[in-house]
């Protein structure tokens, strides 16, 4: 069995600070992926040593701003990091690696952080860019075959189901129809496997990500907007989908909570 665990940690630093370094140990991950690590290069290691762990990330080139990395149990073969074309907004929102499997075989893990947007400005411009490239990614990945996983925070609810207040955000970045459409391509017309809702049952939820603020927790008023996407060769593998939500809100370590999916490889 193997277990991969995605998760906006909403900056590595508070993060462990809140115990995040307690949730690693009790569910011993094999792989686990990150975004929003918003730190330096080199401090992945302080909190996730290099003796236990291979690591690659992709650091922001705005200080303290997104940032996405892997930490794996199995070796890394390869390691490629970005799509951002020049991009500065773009930086530090993509890094994949190919993983050694146990016996042989490989398999390709990403982790992913979209912008977020804010619907009519041109914040959203560049969200749509990027999931320009990330299609085009996502095409060369399925045509080349094998095990895949697309892991991360994409900041967009696909369905009704994946929103709690679904109505009172049609007009909202995040629920946008153009957003959504992007989902539907992957899915649809490529091939990808949403596993949080192939495993996740029928809905509403399991939602990944609640505000900090207000009641929203504590009433479960949350979105689904962290995935774990697959190709089919790899969905045909995962056996169990679960959202790691803390047991109150005082015991969060993020905003968002893992996602964790246990595969037979």
């Amino acid at each position: 069995m193997l277990t991969i665990a995605t998760a906006n940690v909403n900056g590595i630093r508070a993060a462990f600070r809140r115990r995040m370094g307690d949730w690693v140990e009790a569910r011993k991950p094999d792989v686990l992926l990150l975004q929003e690590v918003r730190a330096p290069q080199e401090m992945l290691g302080d909190f996730l040593p290099p003796d236990q762990w291979d690591l690659a990330h992709a650091e922001c080139r705005t200080k303290g701003r997104a940032g996405v990395g892997i930490a794996s149990r199995l070796p890394m073969s390869a390691i490629r990091i970005g799509l951002d074309r020049d991009v500065v907004s773009n930086s530090g929102r993509w890094v994949e690696a190919d993983l050694e499997l146990p016996g042989s075989g490989a398999l390709t893990v990403i982790s992913t952080y979209v912008h977020s947007g804010t619907a009519e400005t041109p914040t959203m411009d560049e969200k749509y860019h990027f999931l320009d490239l990330v299609t085009a990614r996502l095409a060369e990945l399925r045509a080349a075959g094998g095990y895949v996983v697309l892991t991360g925070d994409l900041n967009i609810a696909h369905r009704n189901i994946d929103i709690r207040n679904w109505k009172g955000n049609l007009k909202a970045a995040g629920f946008l129809p153009q957003e959504r459409a992007y989902l539907d391509r992957w899915f649809d017309e490529q091939g990808w496997v949403d596993l949080g809702r192939r495993l996740g049952g029928d809905g509403p939820g399991p939602y990944t990500w609640w505000s900090w603020r207000g009641q929203a927790f504590d009433n479960d008023a949350g979105w689904r907007i962290d995935y774990q996407i697959a190709s089919p060769e790899l969905a045909d593998r995962a056996l169990k989908a679960e959202v790691d939500r803390a047991p109150s809100y005082a015991q969060r370590w993020s905003d968002h909570a893992p996602l964790v999916v246990t595969y037979d490889l």
